[in-house]
């Protein structure tokens, strides 16, 4: 009989063979052309070579499934975490001044070319499992015991990929007519009790059970029922009514738990991030040096006041933080009301308007990166004030302060820049930041301050 109260040998998923062979593929290129390229060049392998593969082994980013992506996301993917990767790379050599121990036509043939091989074998890989799911041999029957909305979202997630191999056979449920969800019309196959017999009969490898908790003893005669089969059986919570941001699953000390609400950042994560956002800042705020001199200047003879505007800002978890930004105001709003910067707003001066307009009254925020206080790409940080107010009006607004706060975002490059002068722009606004922590990857991070750069250049939603 099945045991309700067992959960000792509740496991995670193992790895699938193709996601395992994604996951080493980046690095395992990215060495061999660069031994290639050595051997292509008559170049004998000394110590700093065997050490920069290393180097590579240990920096390029796991736990990545090209295969998972469209061809166009993966090649995204691909050249985020590359460009990442040699920006890093390159750090470490200037700073450990062993730049001149590479071969300059080796390093250039390897950056050029390792991208290009490793998109043409994630091609080569989709290729593959495609003609593997397509093989009548490797294809599995499905069916879903619960046809509601839930249901429907099932089976179109076992459908809408045709590399997933699944054939969807139809719905169990105890319910008929105008009861059943309008998506599941024809593809009733019976009751709960005809269930078992029809997996058994037709040979079904797959059930997915999405019937609501509160149907518990239904559940628990079914799952006695099904033990009777050989279907491999899942049980589909309905947690579609709350943002999902993270949502894994866990073993705690043989009690299984379901994460619904987690920061991205954590384990090998949070080490990239912190990682990536320490070299990027050190390489900007250089670069940078010579443009943040000048604005201080330009601020200074402006107006009278400080160069540099300290805000309270929410951080990570929420704790308040201070973030800073160039004088842009000439008056400087900090306390429990903080009236939003609005378009010919009389507090702006001239040269503030310019600044703002061109973002660069956010140079110094650099500075809180290389703090730990913010990070270059994040949820932007609001005001106190407004954090206090918005969070009694938008559904899950905290839950953006899962991450550090950033210059740039996603909400950003889409077009929420500025002023959020409503209730609607502001929600739109936090719906992209939770788009953001439920899908972050390096290369997106990428992807952002490159958009980033070029909305500055032709935005004009600053002000």
């Amino acid at each position: 009989m099945f045991d309700s109260r067992s959960t000792r040998n509740f496991n995670s998923a193992p790895q699938s063979v193709t996601a395992f062979i994604a996951t080493v593929l980046e690095p395992a290129i990215t060495v061999m052309v660069y031994l290639g390229a050595m051997a292509w060049e008559d170049e004998s392998v000394g110590r700093a070579d065997l050490t920069l593969c290393f180097l590579v082994l240990a920096l390029t980013f796991p736990g990545i499934n090209r295969f998972r992506d469209r061809l166009s996301s993966a090649a995204v993917g691909i050249l985020g975490s590359w460009i990442t990767l040699l920006a890093i790379l390159l750090g470490f050599g200037y700073g450990t001044r062993s730049l001149d121990l590479f071969d300059t036509e080796v390093i250039l043939f390897w950056a050029l070319v390792t991208p290009v091989i490793q998109l043409a074998a994630v091609r080569l890989g989709h290729g593959a499992i495609r003609r593997q799911a397509m093989n009548s041999g490797n294809r599995r029957s499905a069916v879903v015991i619960g046809a509601s909305a839930l249901g429907v979202k099932v089976a179109h997630a076992l459908t809408q990929s045709p590399v997933q191999g699944v054939d969807f056979l139809g719905y169990f449920d105890d319910r008929t007519g105008e009861r059943l969800h309008e998506a599941t019309t024809g593809k009733r196959l019976g009751n709960l009790l005809d269930a078992a017999p029809y997996i058994r009969s037709h040979g079904v490898k797959e059930v997915f059970i999405t019937l609501p908790l509160g149907s518990q003893p239904r559940i628990i005669t079914l799952l006695e029922h099904l033990q009777g089969t050989t279907a491999s059986i899942y049980f589909v919570p309905d947690v579609f009514g709350i943002s999902i941001i993270q949502g894994r699953l866990q073993d705690m000390n043989g009690v299984p738990v379901v994460g619904i609400c987690e920061t991205p950042f954590t384990g090998t994560n949070r080490l990239i991030k912190r990682l990536s956002d320490i070299v990027l800042s050190l390489l900007i705020l250089v670069l940078i040096a010579p443009v943040m001199l000048a604005v201080a200047i330009g601020v200074k003879l402006s107006s009278p006041g400080p160069v540099i505007f300290r805000q309270r800002r929410n951080g990570l978890d929420g704790e308040e933080i201070i973030v800073y930004k160039f004088r842009s105001m000439t008056a400087m709003d900090n306390g429990p009301v903080v009236k939003q910067a609005t378009k010919g707003d009389p507090r702006i001066t001239p040269f503030g308007a310019f600044i703002r307009k061109t973002s660069l009254d956010e140079l110094p925020q650099f500075i809180n990166v290389l703090q730990g206080r913010m990070s270059i790409v994040g949820p932007r940080p609001h005001a106190v004030a407004h954090n206090e107010m918005y969070r009694q009006l938008i559904k899950a607004y905290m839950v953006r302060h899962k991450v550090k706060p950033g210059i740039t975002g996603w909400a950003q490059v889409n077009g929420h820049r500025g002023e959020t002068d409503t209730l609607e722009k502001m929600q739109a606004r936090v719906e992209y930041d939770l788009e953001y922590l439920r899908n972050w990857s390096l290369g997106l991070d990428l992807v952002i301050i490159l958009r980033t750069v070029k909305s500055v250049l032709a935005d004009s939603k600053a002000y």
